[in-house]
């Protein structure tokens, strides 16, 4: 199990406890019935991630987050996943968040799509809320 974290633009100062939370992410993947080989988390601004969004996906708008899942077996995880701070600080003082729980959350997010959770459809965004606010209450209980 190997999970890395980037930051080609800045670091984020939330990201204190990162073998904790290394550790943490773990966990989700072996509670989600998965096994994890190798996950990147790359924190980005919105322009870098804009540029993604566009080349890989032909989208023309800014997200908070891309995942891209590199999983060559349906059991053994690997991927990349793209997070933009500028979006997430956004994200968190429009719905009234502070920023380390929006992060957590959106880091939480992508490790749930690896996972097979969608949120395409009114259905699949609740439930990928549900356990977007179950593993934020078990991390930070």
């Amino acid at each position: 199990m190997i999970i890395s974290f980037f930051f080609p633009e800045s670091k984020v100062p939330a990201l204190k406890e990162r073998t904790k939370l290394k550790a943490f992410i773990n966990k989700l993947f072996k509670k989600e019935g998965f096994k994890l080989g190798e996950l990147s988390y790359v924190f980005c601004s919105d322009e870098y991630l804009l540029t993604l969004n566009q080349q890989h996906l032909q989208h023309d708008y800014y997200t908070d987050i891309l995942t891209f899942d590199l999983s060559s077996s349906k059991k053994e995880i690997e991927g990349e996943i793209y997070i933009s701070i500028d979006r997430v600080r956004d994200n968190a003082e429009n719905h009234d968040k502070t920023f380390i729980n929006e992060l957590h959350r959106v880091i939480f997010h992508g490790a749930l799509h690896l996972c097979g959770y969608k949120d395409k459809t009114t259905a699949q965004e609740k439930i990928m809320r549900q356990k977007e606010d179950e593993w934020l209450a078990l991390y930070f209980k």
